[in-house]
């Protein structure tokens, strides 16, 4: 099993615990439980997504569902798998109906993540899709997709979401090709 997200101390405190009691936003009011991340504390490579869908909010894990079956094989590919990586999400709780998150629940859930990059301080940051992406940069997601670009004092590589694959087949392929730049 994975190394969980409790073991992230911010003021001796666990972040996943200053996760779950966050009010900042309405989404705690529908939340069934909190996705602050799990995987290795330790991880060169921390790999963050836009927000926790349904079957995230009941396992009060990220990536559980079908995308993280693709995000699996992506990591087995390149000999990894998922405890020895960190995994996260801009905001850490579910929005309704899985609706894209809103401007104020990315900047109230913002600091949990570069509290949690500043901990584990990996070599490489993987945004998944646009809203991870343009939380953190300046550009579009479409400008910037399968590059590295020095971000924060990191390596950030902005790639297609893994849901993306689900819904166009056809960006499996080009996933997986930039999936490749993580294992060079």
């Amino acid at each position: 099993m994975a190394k969980q997200a409790t073991l992230l101390k911010h003021n001796d405190v666990p972040l996943e615990e200053e996760i779950a009691e966050c009010d900042k936003c309405s989404l705690h009011k529908n939340r069934t439980n909190t996705v602050p991340g799990e995987g290795d504390p330790d991880a060169d490579i921390v790999i963050i997504g836009e927000a926790p869908g349904e079957n995230e909010d009941i396992d009060g894990r990220p990536f559980v569902g079908r995308a993280g079956d693709v995000l699996n094989d992506l990591l087995k590919s390149g000999g990894l798998q998922r405890n020895d990586v960190f995994i996260t999400n801009i905001i850490k709780c579910r929005p309704p109906d899985n609706r894209d998150p809103k401007k104020k629940e990315k900047k109230v859930c913002l600091p949990y993540l570069k509290e949690q990059l500043k901990i584990i301080e990996p070599d490489v940051i993987v945004t998944l899709g646009k809203h991870a992406t343009e939380s953190l940069l300046d550009n579009e997601f479409k400008e910037v997709r399968g590059q590295k670009i020095e971000w924060d004092g990191y390596v950030l590589v902005p790639l297609y979401h893994p849901a993306a694959t689900l819904y166009d087949p056809s960006l499996r392929s080009t996933l997986e090709d930039d999936f490749t730049q993580l294992y060079s």
